[in-house]
């Protein structure tokens, strides 16, 4: 009975997931999130085409995080317009699109006043609330695709592609630089798995989703400024973004692996600890919409 019993929870768990993923990648707003990413690329690419089209050459500063060092880059190797398009997005498109997803998670839910309606199914408030965290974590993951692929097509349809460059100064065939772009598409879905589980925190917190969505990207806002002012670098290395640009490393050979691991241990720590929150407060409120 117990095998039974369990084995029914399993499905209905894997039902649970499949249907928040297609409800929540089905919506207009999701779509429209995804279009305006996708953008984000195109822009980048046909601005650094016109510029050096007119004969202007692209600045090579190295800002910090390698930004403007990839968009330099581009004009001689398309696949570097995948790592400006994310290192443009990542600290503030992308973070904002996710926190538009987690806010909306459980407040959304409360505010169309179906939220009650889940729970009378057999998965109850932990797998509820389980299956809705790993469908915003595939949204991270879809999110940071999306930028990825838009910027490779692009760079492949307005620049030349082959040899990559590393940041190091040597040079790796183009397959491996493939590799490299697909293994930094992946830290990058997984730099904002703890501000996916802070908005989802804050989404247990509110029955209105505008307000759980708002709340959730004025803390990435409040975070980021507190990460730019200098008197406050003591705190700086445990601010949730602070390491996301760290995926630069990954052009580096041999790469370093060092700010990375650093990275994806404050995440886990981010989502251990918010993750616990949401989890605490989900299934000790009462639900009434």
């Amino acid at each position: 009975m117990s095998k039974t019993s369990g084995g029914r929870r399993a499905l209905w768990s894997l039902g649970l997931f499949r249907s928040e993923l297609l409800v929540t990648l089905g919506r207009w707003r999701t779509l429209a999130l995804l279009g305006v990413l996708a953008a984000v690329p195109v822009l980048i690419g046909v601005a650094v085409r016109i510029e050096t089209g007119d004969g202007g050459s692209v600045g090579g500063g190295g800002g910090e995080g390698g930004g403007p060092a990839f968009i330099s880059q581009i004009t001689n190797n398309g696949l570097f317009l995948v790592f400006a398009a994310l290192a443009a997005t990542l600290p503030v498109f992308l973070p904002m699109a996710v926190g538009v997803i987690a806010g909306d998670a459980v407040a959304g839910e409360a505010s169309a006043g179906t939220l009650r309606y889940l729970l009378v199914a057999p998965a109850g408030r932990t797998r509820l609330l389980f299956a809705k965290y790993v469908t915003t974590l595939v949204f991270c993951l879809v999110a940071t695709l999306v930028v990825a692929v838009s910027g490779l097509v692009v760079g492949a349809l307005l620049f030349p592609l082959g040899e990559v460059t590393t940041i190091s100064g040597t040079t790796i065939s183009f397959g491996e630089g493939l590799l490299r772009a697909a293994l930094v598409a992946g830290v990058v879905a997984l730099s904002l798995s703890g501000f996916a589980a802070l908005g989802l925190f804050v989404s247990t917190l509110t029955g209105s989703g505008i307000t759980a969505m708002a709340t959730t990207v004025g803390v990435l806002i409040t975070v980021q400024i507190l990460g730019s002012v200098p008197q406050l670098d003591m705190v700086h290395p445990y601010l949730f973004p602070h390491h996301w640009m760290s995926f630069a490393d990954l052009l580096r050979d041999p790469v370093h692996w060092e700010d990375i691991q650093r990275n994806l241990g404050l995440q886990l720590l981010y989502t251990a600890v918010f993750g616990s929150a949401a989890w605490a407060r989900f299934t000790s409120r009462d639900i009434t919409a």
